[in-house]
């Protein structure tokens, strides 16, 4: 209290005005000394006066307990506090109502723990704070949250039975056929109880230590598809009839049109969900794979190369005349007209369109010989085919007809089987001998290799280079025959065999202009004659030949019994020659300068004449001899 007086009783004459704010603080400090010591004294002579015992005015979950020992107030709680057995807790959804106690959802209510707990208010908190919690339990009173152990496990395993009842999953809207039925489910939307949401605003309930009711979270998720009617109305659209495509503007020899049954096109039908813009869309239409795959087959008919014109070379005038029309090309875009199809599927069209586009020939009728370099002969060559029989002559004429007035574009490797196209008797060619697996025999197209021939020779002596040229298994008489009916050695190892796909001859149109090939045939003279127009570049050739060389002799004549022939009955099916090795060299000139040279080696196998007899027949041999055939070449 000494501190006190020396305050109070200061002497006032010695506050100045120059020593007034040293004063004033004095004061201050001392008034804050003096508070403090007020508080201190308050709190500490209450805390002894409750020692023990909780502060007036403390409750918990309302129940009065103020001025009760911890122990007492737990017995107290214990007794009073009833509401984890007999409290209830409800939950709604829709017209579903579950009620619990808050022991079933897993709460535990701890008096001791509470009573703990407002006995150490206003003991707590520090000075100021233990003064405040005294002064507002004794004025307004202060009710003290009970402890509780909440087990959110058991809470959670009832949320769980709830979440049974409540959750549906999501559906999409679905769209498919049986047969040619379509058939559709609509979409549903799906309900999930968010159980770590509910559980937040469960555990909040518990705690206010009432009775009430716990919202339960429950999440819409929409489906990506919900209605899908107008998707199944483009799908009965599309099979509402068959399906017709053609090709455009069709004209008379155009192939098509193709008609694909209403059953057919509904086992074509896809259903696709994909994403636009975020959000998601069913479309209907044709399996692209499967619609690829039917275009691509109707490509091979629907797809024409274009043709060039035919000319024939005018040697008076010096010009060139069209024989046949250049035609267009037409080519089908098979992706585009797979889009065509689904979209007019879609708008309910049911003959639809292939997508073409033209293909323009590379010489039009109008060309002029001075634009395709096509000024005067190049080469004209002639071979013979003395004792041809009117099959292999006819099939002669038929193959050369395919090369006259056919171009030869500059840098163009010319295929002499993509010219000739199909030999078959449908084409107009017979049934005549051709060599095939060993053996002379009869097939469709004997006599083409003359053809074949002729055009090598002319490339040979034109002096362009062979890309691809095979020779015959023997020798064959016809290719070296000369004017005179005679055989040329010389011209051995120059012949060019073709069996088309695998067997084919092939060259190059190495100069600056345009090839203009023409073909003649005289029947009566048993010729055939390949010219070559162009514009001469100053090339010319020179070539050797060691002629046959390493000859073996022919192999005895092959008698077989036919059973289609009369007793004594023989004919020859095979021809005897000679096997041998040609080996030409050609030398191609040009200005004076050596241009290119080139090789052809040749074997040729010996044959042996074949004869055919009928049962029966004594001796074939002497009856071979006997009308002179199946003899041993004369050496």
């Amino acid at each position: 209290m000494d501190f006190f007086v020396i305050i109070l009783y200061m002497p006032t004459t010695f506050i100045t005005s120059r020593n007034l704010p040293k004063q004033i603080l004095a004061a201050l400090v001392a008034g804050f000394f003096l508070f403090l010591a007020i508080t201190i004294t308050w709190t500490v002579g209450y805390q002894l006066l409750y020692a023990g015992r909780i502060f007036p005015g403390v409750s918990v979950a309302g129940v009065d307990i103020s001025g009760l020992s911890p122990n007492d107030a737990a017995l107290k709680l214990s007794q009073t506090l009833s509401f984890p057995i007999t409290g209830k807790i409800l939950f709604r959804a829709a017209d579903k109502v579950w009620v619990a106690s808050p022991a079933e959802l897993g709460m535990v209510f701890d008096p001791s723990a509470s009573a703990l707990a407002a006995y150490e208010f206003g003991r707590s908190d520090g000075l100021f704070g233990a003064l405040a919690g005294q002064i507002r339990a004794g004025g307004l009173g202060a009710d003290v949250s009970p402890v509780l152990i909440f087990d959110q496990r058991v809470a959670y395993t009832y949320l769980q039975n709830i979440a049974s009842q409540i959750n549906q999953p999501v559906v999409e809207a679905n769209l498919h056929l049986e047969g040619t039925n379509v058939v559709t489910l609509p979409g549903q939307v799906g309900r999930l109880l968010n159980l770590d949401a509910t559980l937040i605003y469960l555990g909040s309930q518990l705690q206010s230590f009432r009775d009430g009711e716990v919202p339960l979270v429950i999440q819409e998720v929409a489906p990506k598809l919900l209605d899908v009617s107008s998707q199944a109305d483009a799908a009965r659209r599309i099979i509402s009839q068959p399906l017709t495509i053609t090709v455009p503007n069709y004209r008379d020899g155009d192939p098509g049109p193709w008609t694909y049954d209403i059953p057919v096109v509904a086992n074509m039908i896809t259903v696709n969900v994909f994403e636009n813009n975020g959000k998601a869309e069913m479309q209907v239409g044709l399996d692209l794979v499967t619609l690829r795959q039917s275009l691509n087959e109707l490509k091979t008919y629907v797809d024409r190369q274009p043709a060039s014109a035919r000319f024939i070379f005018n040697d008076e005038t010096g010009q060139i005349e069209p024989i046949k029309a250049s035609s267009v090309g037409r080519v089908m875009d098979v992706e585009a007209s797979i889009t065509a199809i689904n979209d007019a599927l879609l708008r309910g069209e049911h003959t639809i369109a292939l997508v073409v586009g033209e293909k323009q020939p590379a010489v039009v009728d109008t060309a002029t010989g001075t634009e395709l370099g096509i000024t005067q002969e190049v080469i004209s060559y002639t071979t013979y085919f003395y004792g041809s029989s009117s099959e292999r002559i006819q099939n002669i004429v038929a193959a050369s007809e395919q090369f006259h007035g056919v171009l030869v574009a500059p840098g163009e490797t010319f295929s002499m089987g993509n010219a000739l196209g199909d030999v078959s008797l449908e084409n107009g060619f017979a049934e005549a001998l051709i060599i095939y697996g060993g053996r002379t025999i009869k097939g469709v197209g004997g006599g083409v290799c003359q053809v074949s021939t002729t055009l090598f020779r002319a490339v040979f002596f034109a002096g362009f280079p062979v890309v691809e040229r095979y020779s015959h298994a023997y020798r064959v008489s016809y290719y070296e025959k000369n004017a005179s009916n005679d055989i040329d050695p010389n011209m051995a190892g120059l012949d060019a065999t073709v069996y088309f796909p695998l067997v084919d001859f092939k060259f190059t149109n190495d100069s600056a202009y345009w090839l203009l090939m023409e073909t003649y045939v005289n029947e009566s003279a048993r010729t055939l004659t390949w010219k070559i127009y162009s514009t001469p570049d100053g090339r010319s050739v020179t070539w050797e030949t060691t002629g046959p060389a390493n000859v073996v002799p022919a192999p005895s004549p092959v008698f077989e019994e036919n059973p289609e022939l009369k007793a004594e009955q023989i004919k020859q099916v095979d021809y005897s020659a000679q096997g041998a090795d040609v080996d030409v060299t050609r030398t191609v000139w040009r200005s004076g300068q050596v241009y290119f040279s080139d090789r052809f080696q040749t074997h040729y196998q010996p044959w042996a004449a074949v004869c055919e007899y009928g049962p029966g027949t004594e001796d074939p041999q002497k009856a071979a001899k006997r009308n002179e055939i199946c003899l041993l070449p004369k050496t």
